[in-house]
This record gives C-alpha cells, sequence and structure tokens, in this order.
C-alpha cells in the first residue's frame, strides 16, 4: 500500500522561523500537483485515502498547517491566521518548484485557497472548496469554539476517537475501521496517555469573534471570491451549519460560478474518504492540463 512522504520547510513569521511539514504521495518530480489543505483543528493526513486514488496520476502534497500535526507551533498565538497561513503556503508551492497547482481544501483549507487563487498571478488552476465559501455562519464557529482548544488526556486511541467522534458529526457516517484511520494522526503522546496533536491556542482566533466581525471578514471573503478566475468546484454536506445551501447556490451566481456538487447525509465537512466523494474530485482535477 502506497505511503506518503514526510517532509518539511522552514517558514518564516514575525519571531523568526518556523518547521511546517508536509506529506507527500506521488511521483516526486510529476509536474500535476495537488495541494490539499485540511480544516481548523485537522491534519493532513485526513487526504489519505484521496491522495492514494491520485498518487497515480498527481504528485499530492498534504500539509499539516502550523500548530498542527507534525508541523511546529507558533510562538506567538495571534499569528494563527490566515495571512500567515497564506505566507506559508506559497513558502510550500516554492519549495515544490512548480508554476501551477490544483487546490483542495476543507474548511479552513478552502479559505486559505480562496486568498491564494485570488492574488494576480496566482498558481492555483483549479480549485476544490469542499464545504466552505465567503459566508461562514456565526453558528457553527460558535459550535466549534466550543470545543476547539480544550486539551484533555486520553488513555488509549479507543477513547481518544470515541472523542472525536462525539464532536465530528458531521463528517458523516463512517465505519469504525474509517474513523480510526482518520482519528489516529490526530493524537501525540505524552507519557503513556495521548493527547491531541494541535496547539490549544489556535482556538484564541475565535474566542473573541462577534457576529458583527464575522460580517465584515465576509465582505472581504466575497471580494476574494469574486476575483477568482479558475474552474471551480464546491462540495456540500447537505446537512452543513457552516455552509448554507443559500450561499452554495450563490456561488454558483457569481465569482468562478462554481460547480456546485452536494452531498446527502453528510453535514461540516465531507472526509473525501468513499469513493462516491472522490470520483468526482479526480475527474474535476483530471482537468489540470500538464505542465
Amino acid at each position: 500500500m502506497t505511503e506518503p512522504r514526510l517532509k518539511s520547510v522552514p517558514c518564516l513569521n514575525p519571531c523568526g522561523l518556523h518547521r511546517m511539514a508536509y506529506w507527500e504521495w506521488g511521483d516526486a518530480t510529476n509536474p500535476r500537483v495537488v495541494v490539499c489543505v485540511h480544516g481548523l483543528s485537522r491534519q493532513g493526513r485526513d487526504f489519505d485515502a484521496l491522495a492514494r486514488e491520485l498518487a497515480a496520476e498527481f504528485r499530492v502534497v498534504c500539509p499539516d498547517v502550523v500548530g498542527r500535526g507534525a508541523s511546529d507551533w507558533l510562538m506567538d498565538p495571534s499569528r494563527y491566521q490566515v495571512p500567515q497561513y497564506l505566507a506559508d503556503m506559497i513558502t510550500l508551492i516554492a519549495r515544490l518548484d512548480v508554476e501551477q497547482l490544483a487546490w483542495v481544501g476543507t474548511s479552513m483549507g478552502g479559505l486559505i485557497g480562496m486568498a491564494l487563487a485570488a492574488l494576480p498571478g496566482s498558481p492555483v488552476a483549479r480549485l476544490v472548496l469542499n464545504d466552505v465559501g465567503p459566508r461562514i455562519e456565526f453558528e457553527a464557529l460558535q459550535r466549534i469554539a466550543g470545543y476547539l482548544g480544550r486539551a484533555p488526556l486520553f488513555e488509549s486511541l479507543q477513547q481518544g476517537a470515541d472523542y472525536l467522534r462525539s464532536i465530528s458529526q458531521g463528517f458523516g457516517p463512517q465505519s469504525e475501521a474509517e474513523w480510526l484511520a482518520l482519528s489516529a494522526p490526530m493524537f501525540k503522546p505524552e507519557g503513556d496517555q495521548l493527547r491531541l496533536h494541535y496547539d490549544p491556542r489556535i482556538a484564541q482566533g475565535l474566542a473573541g469573534l462577534t457576529p458583527e466581525l464575522a460580517q465584515a471578514g465576509e465582505a472581504q471573503l466575497w471580494m476574494a471570491y469574486d476575483a477568482l478566475r479558475c474552474p471551480t468546484l464546491l462540495l456540500r454536506g447537505a446537512e452543513s451549519d457552516l455552509l448554507t445551501a443559500a450561499t452554495a447556490e450563490a456561488m454558483t451566481q457569481r465569482g468562478p460560478r462554481a460547480t456546485l456538487l452536494t452531498l446527502s447525509g453528510i453535514g461540516h465537512a465531507p472526509m473525501l474518504n468513499k469513493p462516491e466523494q472522490i470520483a468526482p474530485v479526480k475527474d474535476f482535477l483530471r482537468g489540470l492540463a500538464p505542465a
């Protein structure tokens, strides 16, 4: 079974340098590159199932956003924001040495991809937004803030996986084997126990969020979305509380006029680990022209 290579790249922040880890699948010389970026409290191994399916045709790169997974934690937690993540991704792309790429972004990863794809001269040639758009429902952010940043310890992987399942119902039906595969990379050892892999301080960005601040951020995100010129595929969980049907429909009418695929029985967010979720993404990415 194909396994990824763990690599890292040094990135700049106002306090110095930090190391961003990334998981690479497929031929490292393949010019057809897909970058897959995870959600707020997740990590790059979320894309294992998708990457295995893509690796024969693409070089697939799945970073652990700083503060998560195998990447360093920032000295200044106020830097856990999209501008820092965007700068890190530009550094990563320079390391990959490619002129163009496709981007698959779940939730936060989609926001980073949107920001990158909106830049003049962007290398993003095709964009997949997984259950995220310019309007993010404030109630969903409050739900996430309710568990984000807690640092419980677990006696076993099973106990930790059960905890994650309790806060991740939106991921949709998952078998026990599928859930353990998604959960195992989410933990780090601490003594003879396990703890979640991410810096609890990533929660600070949500702590002071108000509806007014969320609305101001939405206006900026719509500007970025309207600036997109690349083909865009929008995936939405039919039961998502973060991306409403109305917002998704608006995204098909403006900016890049995204192609919308709604996935039944799922909320926020589809995990792209089942054939019926992987197949449309793979078909869309196959439109990435050889470099």
